[in-house]
């Protein structure tokens, strides 16, 4: 065994990567669908801390991993984060996420009197509540490591808990939910019949078709044509409608009846084609500003990012490495490829300038500090400057030449690989203290840190159902909004038929990191690092 540690200790990066393949191999162990998943790796990480103290990896790693995570984080939620700032659906949810975390704020503060110090405290509350950037705040307002500890003591209930939670409550309330339209897009034809819609003009006949319904095309006579806003319809004319299955079936009682075969069955007519974005002067910006239909003859009848079907409004704004589907002359899918650039790769590329100039200001951000009365002063730190400053670009998504998005694909390469490295490297340099720690304290921390997870979570799920009365949907995506753990939005998600859990988890994640890293700075200036 000394052998084992001395060669560890003697090669601390080989040791860092040994941690982080332990570890996601322990993380993919599930059981009755509970799992570690990244967080294993601070558990193997601590392990082999304490085993070959001497092998920890420069702490330069630890914080450019968290900077990572979190700017990716922020480039992908940006947009929802702002949303819920403003629609009174995002108010009302991200109102319930502050109340649970001050319920947390407060059993939190109840333990001091129990004999915990603020130190143990502030890293319970981070690991009931899953989130690292709080980790790192309490572990840089303390200057000591004992948070890390409390983190690693509550972390893994402040997971299985809250799932534990989140099933009983499924339970007892049995929601009835109804599922979405399913997933993909269906063509009809429709010959223009109806009295109201004759002699209308398409950019009027867009605003009442169903959501995510697309007029794609138009025959006139024997001439298929894409259709402009200005085109007018004229009775005996037919239009291809391209949208969700069930959804577009509306477009009947709007048009008249069906036409088959359809204008895409004729393979000298319009055909439907798929290309990627990849151009860096096309992604960031709004498809409604692309003028498509007008300068390249084609109709964007869906956008597809990830596994996610996105409704090709004109505000919505293009990424790389997204999938457009058009309805277009085959003479112009050439003049596409070239205009979108069509390259897979774009999927995976990172703009490396727009990356480090990010990052730049997310770190500047992150040392003002803001003095506070009788207190000291708090500052977001590395993981809230990123945080704050990548929700701020992930909003405004193009800057003059600049491209702040990052494909899906390339940033949850980059934020998990952040992660993994933060969580290697803090366990590792931890490993000795908490070995010691627990077998002493261990159970009164443990039973410290069940406290504040149950109490957050159900005084969440208690308040949203029965006094604010939200659909439970939406409450299961505030509920792993305040905790944070992806491991707990994957249940959310299949526990319920609709995709509503993920888009309050992104409205309210960001809110909630932000509140807890000000959260725990505030608990050690105000009761003092002990």
């Amino acid at each position: 065994m000394d052998l084992v540690r001395s060669f560890l200790e003697q090669q601390p990066i080989l040791t860092l990567f040994l941690v982080i393949g332990l570890g996601y191999a322990l993380g993919e162990l599930n059981l009755r669908g509970f799992s570690l998943g990244a967080g294993a790796v601070l558990f193997v990480g601590l392990a082999i801390g304490a085993f070959a103290p001497g092998a920890v990896p420069p702490a330069l790693l630890q914080s450019v991993g968290l900077v990572l995570f979190f700017y990716g984080i922020g480039i992908q939620y940006g947009r929802q984060f702002f949303v819920g700032l403003t629609s009174p659906a995002g108010l009302r949810q991200n109102g319930l996420a502050m109340l649970g975390l001050l319920v947390g704020t407060l059993v939190a503060i109840g333990l001091l009197p129990l004999g915990i110090g603020i130190n143990y405290a502030s890293g319970l509350f981070a690991g009931a509540l899953v989130s690292t950037g709080a980790l790192q705040a309490a572990l840089e307002a303390t200057g000591s490591s004992q948070p890390l500890i409390g983190y690693s003591v509550s972390y893994p209930f402040g997971v299985f808990g809250t799932i534990l939670a989140m099933s009983l409550a499924l339970r007892l309330v049995k929601p009835q939910l109804n599922a979405p339209v399913a997933a993909g897009y269906t063509t009809l034809e429709l010959r223009v019949s109806r009295a109201d819609v004759i002699g209308k003009r398409i950019g009027e006949l867009a605003q009442a078709l169903p959501p995510g319904v697309q007029i794609a095309a138009i025959r006139h006579g024997e001439v298929n044509t894409i259709p402009q806003p200005t085109t007018q319809l004229a009775e005996g004319d037919n239009v291809l409608i391209m949208g969700p299955p069930g959804v577009v079936e509306q477009a009947r009682q709007i048009f008249g009846p069906v036409v088959a075969p359809t204008m895409l069955d004729n393979p000298q007519g319009l055909e439907y084609f798929r290309v990627f974005v990849s151009r860096p002067t096309v992604a960031g910006r709004r498809l409604g500003d692309l003028q498509i239909a007008e300068t390249l003859s084609a109709a964007v009848v869906n956008v597809r990012r990830g596994d996610a079907e996105l409704h090709a409004t004109p505000d919505l704004v293009l990424e790389s490495g997204d999938r457009i589907g058009l309805v277009t002359q085959r003479s112009n899918f050439a003049k596409l490829r070239s205009f979108f650039g069509n390259s897979i790769k774009g999927t995976a590329e990172i703009s490396y300038v727009s990356l480090g100039l990010g990052m730049v200001l997310g770190v500047l951000l992150g040392l003002i500090t803001v003095p506070v009365p009788w207190l000291g002063s708090i500052s977001l730190g590395l993981a809230g400057g990123p945080l704050l400053m990548s929700l701020l670009l992930g909003r405004l998504g193009r800057t003059g030449p600049i491209t702040w998005s990052i494909p899906l694909t390339a940033n949850l390469v980059l934020r998990t690989f952040g992660l993994t490295l933060f969580l290697a490297s803090v366990g590792m340099r931890s490993g000795e203290t908490f070995v010691t720690t627990v077998q002493s304290e261990g159970l009164q921390l443990l039973a410290a840190g069940a406290a504040i997870t149950l109490a957050v979570v159900i005084s969440t799920l208690l308040i949203g159902h029965l006094l604010m009365r939200m659909p439970f949907d939406e409450l299961l995506g505030v509920t792993a909004g305040i905790s944070g753990n992806p491991a707990i939005l994957a249940f959310a998600a299949r526990s319920v038929p609709t995709d509503k859990p993920d888009l309050s988890y992104a409205i309210t994640f960001p809110t909630t990191t932000i509140a807890k890293i000000l959260i725990v700075q505030l608990l050690v200036a105000i009761f003092g690092s002990t």
